[in-house]
């Protein structure tokens, strides 16, 4: 006999097989009873929860030749035909092939007849938010005013994709998620129907892994028990599904509240090694740092996620933990993840994350364990910390003092006292931690003294050709180099100040610059080099130019002799200081 997979063996012929959903169950069979079903009906939720299932029980129910009932009898005529499909009254319609104009044209010239087969004509059309706007458009006033005989019943799992036209027009439905203990007994029946052989662990790990969708759960469940030979086991799923076991990420988070670097890479590479993939064991310590956190800040938090199977064993672990220490863990997992979206070797960037879970201040850690053991922190403790308070003082001065010794003119020019100055923080800091002013060009002065000049201004009048040139020859480096604009000239270096750091520091890579000046050779007839800096920068540069004009301006007009003139000398002597007043 053909084999026929699980989830179509024992998908629901009525209302009462259906699982997780009797608030949707109920109100449907009180309408049948009381004959107050609706033309319209919008069924909407997850994937395998029972939309198109039930429908289909629907459509038999008010087709019934016993009813119409709140169950079908499944066993007259209509309800085995409508069943095996063979209804021509019933017809289930794939809104993703069957998306256009015409074809709801059509259906609607055939909506017209009365049906010839079975008592009321029902329209299935599955995944409806695939249809185009004009056939939404098409479908409304026949949606709004169908003839008596005719029933529509629309399933989706993205409802927010339909208009607000067709959703006020039917009777909307929401499918929820089928929770993990109604997936666990209804796997459990079918398998003692089916003979299969389970562990109650492996029938709750692959309900976990439907994510609420029976038919998920079907399929896995017939995949392993095909490769099992009809027995099941909490090992054989994880091997089968890729999945790792809570004992081993418990193993790993021990390790990294250790620090023991060692053992987390032993470990990623032993996952490498079984087959599961790095974005898949990144989600899933996500979401065991996440159920760690709930346990150790809500009471009874095992109730709240379906993942925990021991919750004696997560509250161990989570009393290693600080809650700030598993805010950063999980901040730092979630940006990792992130950025593994794009990357070309996944792995690198998962193991990167844990040696940074590794790297956690270790202070942190003391403090937990003092927490939990009730102990007192240790007298020094205060003077270590106005120690370090008193550290971040003196930095934060040092760092103002550097900044004002910048912005004073301080920058490299050729001295051997501030190219020695400049080249310490460059030496002793980490390229990240440079500071953006550290990076300006030498001779800003001559730049400054320049930025009104006619070669300067001839260069500004071909600007415009020089973006399209670089946009012609290479589109990515037009794409960042378009944040800059020249602001002066010396020599053959143009200056280009730029608004973004990650612009100016992409543009001057080797190759894009080199792409750069040949465009700007061939446009503007000679060899020119590329020079950068920050437009903050520049305008910092201006207005202390300005600033130093106008203190030399000044300090002239102090030092400037005041000029006498004879004859308010001799007004002096004839009448006196204190009678005469000297107006300009």
């Amino acid at each position: 006999m053909e084999h026929i997979a699980l989830y179509r063996a024992w998908r629901p012929q009525s209302f009462q097989d259906m699982v997780g959903q009797q608030h949707i169950i109920q109100t449907l069979q009180n309408a049948i009873r009381e004959q107050r079903v609706s033309h319209a009906y919008l069924f909407s939720g997850p994937r395998g929860t029972g939309k198109t299932s039930a429908a289909k029980i629907l459509a038999k129910a008010v087709n019934c030749e016993r009813g119409p009932e709140p169950e079908p009898c499944n066993e007259c005529e209509s309800c085995r035909r409508i069943t095996a499909g063979a209804v021509m009254d019933v017809q289930e319609i794939d809104a993703a092939s069957n998306r256009g104009v015409d074809e709801i044209r059509d259906l609607r010239e055939k909506v017209k007849y009365a049906p010839t087969e079975v008592r009321q004509k029902v329209y299935i059309i599955d995944e409806v938010h695939m249809l185009t706007t004009e056939a939404f458009n098409a479908l409304l006033k026949t949606l709004e005013e169908p003839p008596p005989h005719v029933m529509f019943i629309l399933a989706t799992t993205e409802p927010h994709k339909l208009p607000a036209t067709i959703i006020s027009r039917c009777q909307r439905f929401d499918f929820r998620r089928v929770s993990l203990d109604e997936q666990t007994e209804r796997l459990r029946r079918i398998c003692e129907e089916e003979g299969i052989k389970a562990e109650d662990d492996a029938l709750q790990y692959i309900a976990r892994l439907s994510d609420g969708g029976m038919r998920d759960a079907l399929s896995i469940l017939d995949q392993i028990a095909s490769f099992t030979e009809d027995v099941v086991s909490y090992q054989q799923v994880l091997n089968m599904t890729g999945g790792i076991a809570s004992e081993q990420f418990g193993l790993l988070a021990q390790g990294l509240i250790n620090g023991d670097i060692g053992l987390v890479l032993q470990m990623v590479e032993d996952f490498m090694q079984e087959g599961k993939s790095a974005d898949k064991c990144m989600e899933n310590l996500l979401f065991y740092f996440r159920d760690l956190l709930m346990i150790k800040m809500v009471p009874h938090a095992d109730k709240l996620t379906d993942r925990v199977l021991n919750p004696q064993e997560y509250k161990e672990m989570a009393e290693t933990f600080s809650r700030e220490q598993l805010f950063q863990m999980i901040d730092i997992l979630n940006h990792y993840q992130s950025e593994m979206k794009y990357a070309s070797q996944p792995q690198m960037l998962f193991e990167v994350a844990l040696l940074k879970l590794c790297n956690i201040p270790q202070g942190a850690q003391e403090l937990v364990k003092m927490e939990f053991s009730n102990e007192r922190p240790h007298a020094s403790l205060p003077a270590d910390s106005g120690e370090i308070v008193l550290l971040k003082q003196q930095v934060v001065a040092l760092e103002k003092k550097l900044e004002r010794f910048m912005q004073s003119g301080g920058a490299p020019s050729g001295s051997g006292r501030d190219s020695s100055a400049s080249a310490r923080p460059s030496g002793g800091m980490s390229p990240s931690r440079v500071s953006s002013t550290t990076k300006l060009p030498q001779h800003l002065d001559q730049y400054l003294v320049h930025m009104n000049s006619d070669p300067f201004t001839a260069i500004q009048k071909q600007w415009g050709h020089i973006l399209q040139g670089v946009k012609e020859e290479k589109v990515t480096v037009h794409a960042w180099f378009m944040d800059g604009e020249p602001v002066s000239i010396l020599d053959d270096a143009i200056l280009v100040a730029f608004k973004n750091t990650i612009h100016r520091e992409t543009t001057e890579k080797p190759t894009n610059r080199q792409v750069i000046e040949h465009v700007m050779e061939s446009k503007l007839g000679k060899p020119y080099r590329l020079v950068t800096i920050m437009q903050r920068d520049w305008m910092k540069e201006i207005e202390g130019s300005t600033q130093k004009a106008k203190e030399e301006l000044k300090l002239e007009h102090e030092h400037e002799e005041p000029k006498s003139e004879p004859w308010i000398d001799e007004a002096l002597q004839l009448f006196g200081e204190d009678l005469v007043i000297i107006k300009e």
